[in-house]
């Protein structure tokens, strides 16, 4: 029996530390969560979906906050308690990862058990895209459910998604570890997977030791600085595969360090 209690303690990270009260007076239905963190959030890939200027906005970053700092960031902007919806000029701006970690940090702290994935998703272009979600503990059913709070009614319409975000069917997304499995057995391709124009096996491993990292604690890595890489780096050494292999069939073992490759 997997020990999911595990997962109901706070990384660094998802502490919400100074804002326990606040999110103590949230409650525990996950779609009702999506709503709060959509109210509070703007990715920044879609910032003229919802009328924004990204010149006019007071930042914009791919750097995954604390929750403790990205909730001093809203509350310093509106005071109001979180479930008040602000205007898409008033929400932080993010990415998929900050969405899935606000929603593993509220749920942990609801004593849910709860853990950010990094992994693609099939819905949100013609690639299996690189992505970020919150993977939750179902006790009724005793399993895991896949939960997409960045999905929105304006992104559901236009990328035509049917399912409930906060219960994304395994089809639809697939945990990096997954990915690499599929591809080394020749189920999927590896050109299938990426980001924009850098697809393949290299960033199938870096997602690889992503996940891994964030199911120890690590939401954050060296290997987020992958866009550093020259391509003559963007490759997978024999020595490698042992350890990807493992690491995919068994993400969340304890930490193996690995060395980025462009910083090797």
């Amino acid at each position: 029996m997997e020990n999911v209690e595990r997962w109901t303690s706070h990384s660094l990270m998802s502490d919400p530390l100074r804002h326990a009260a606040t999110i103590a007076d949230l409650p525990s239905d996950i779609g009702v969560l999506n709503d709060t963190i959509q109210g509070v959030l703007v990715h920044s890939d879609w910032l003229i979906h919802y009328g924004l200027d990204e010149a006019r906005l007071h930042t914009v970053s791919r750097t995954t906050l604390p929750i403790a700092d990205r909730l001093d960031e809203i509350l310093g902007e509106d005071a109001q308690p979180l479930q008040i919806r602000r205007p898409p000029d008033k929400r932080a701006v993010g990415t998929c990862r900050d969405f899935a970690l606000m929603l593993c940090s509220f749920l942990r702290s609801k004593s849910i058990p709860s853990r950010v994935r990094c992994g693609f998703a099939n819905y949100l272009s013609d690639l299996w895209e690189d992505h970020w979600v919150c993977e939750y503990w179902d006790e009724e059913v005793q399993t895991w459910h896949l939960s997409d709070s960045q999905i929105d009614g304006m992104l559901k319409e236009r990328l035509g998604i049917e399912f409930d975000p906060k219960d994304v069917p395994r089809e639809c997304f697939v945990t990096a570890g997954q990915a690499w499995l599929g591809c080394r057995s020749a189920r999927s391709d590896p050109n299938c997977f990426g980001h924009g124009k850098v697809t393949g096996s290299w960033f199938v491993k870096v997602n690889v030791l992503r996940d891994h990292y964030v199911l120890n604690g690590r939401e954050t890595s060296a290997w987020d600085g992958w866009r550093a890489a020259p391509p003559s780096k963007r490759v997978v050494g024999e020595h490698e595969v042992a350890l990807l292999d493992d690491l995919a069939i068994r993400p969340e073992q304890h930490v193996v360090e690995v060395v980025p490759d462009w910083l090797a």
